[in-house]
């Protein structure tokens, strides 16, 4: 069974034991988190698909790390001006466990 859900304003595709890396979350490790947002159920032949969302579906998950990703490289160049600037950008994550999908 899998589900789509919307956390933090963008669509993740969710199964149950797999982990999801999110934008920054504020909440702290090990709490338990119930998703509501759920935009789709699959499972297997049947597909149940929410107008916008399907009622009753939950999606139960566990905080387990904040973190930061990669360092991101952004590099300014303007031809003839000799502008040329670098910048770097590290984002915050939280990597969330899937528990359980409740229909």
């Amino acid at each position: 069974m899998y589900t789509i859900i919307r956390v933090a304003g963008r669509q993740y595709r969710a199964e149950v034991g797999n982990t999801l890396d999110v934008d920054k979350l504020p909440y702290d490790v090990d709490y338990k988190l119930v998703i509501e947002d759920v935009l789709l159920v699959g499972d297997g032949d049947n597909t149940v698909l929410g107008q916008p969302l399907v009622e009753g579906a939950k999606v139960s998950a566990t905080v387990i790390e904040q973190f930061r990703g990669e360092k991101i490289m952004v590099f300014h160049y303007r031809q003839r001006t000799n502008l040329r600037k670098w910048a770097g950008h590290r984002q915050y994550y939280t990597r969330l466990r899937i528990d359980e999908i409740t229909v």
